[in-house]
């Protein structure tokens, strides 16, 4: 039982790694994610530690991927899902919040020009709004202008539905 625990909580931890190897470091301050823990801490037997240094290598690649990889990134919040990454910049303008998001899959970050994009956007008085982004094939991205620029927290989450196949996004903006 206490080699299942240890096992567990080995999994566990192999798995935040890799999601805060995935991240690079935006996506805990820009972006709402929720992991949950559900075994104690155990002790580390020198299998399972060499089997955490293994992981750690494995991140260390993927991390080195990402960095490798900054010119896919356009300055803004992005989250990576499965074989999609997806980015969101927004920008107040004048009496208005404009939004980009770009929407690329694989490894090289192939845009994607035939998705249908929108956004649920919480406003920072608790209100909803949903937006149509468009497919800007200039700039290769998805935008959408929401009326008004009130101060605080807007929760958004993307939804882009490629051929079928739906692929959802949260992100957190501060205005």
């Amino acid at each position: 039982m206490k080699s299942l625990q240890s096992g567990l909580v080995i999994l566990g931890s192999a798995g935040l790694l890799f999601l805060g190897a995935c991240s690079n470091g935006t996506q805990a301050n820009n972006s709402t994610v929720s992991t949950e823990a559900a075994s104690p801490v155990a002790t580390t037997a020198k299998t399972d530690t060499a089997k955490s240094e293994a992981v750690k290598s494995e991140d260390k690649t993927h991390n080195e991927s990402h960095e490798a990889g900054k010119e896919h990134s356009h300055g803004g919040q992005v989250i990576d899902v499965g074989q999609y990454h997806l980015e969101l910049l927004a920008d107040k303008h004048d009496q208005e919040i404009h939004f980009d998001f770009f929407l690329e899959k694989g490894e090289k970050h192939e845009k994607i020009a035939n998705a249908k994009v929108t956004a649920q956007v919480q406003l920072p008085d608790g209100t909803q709004k949903t937006l149509d982004l468009k497919h800007d094939a200039k700039g290769q991205r998805y935008t959408a202008l929401l009326p008004g620029t009130a101060a605080g927290q807007y929760q958004v989450r993307v939804t882009a539905d490629i051929g079928g196949e739906k692929v959802n996004g949260r992100f957190t903006v501060n205005q």
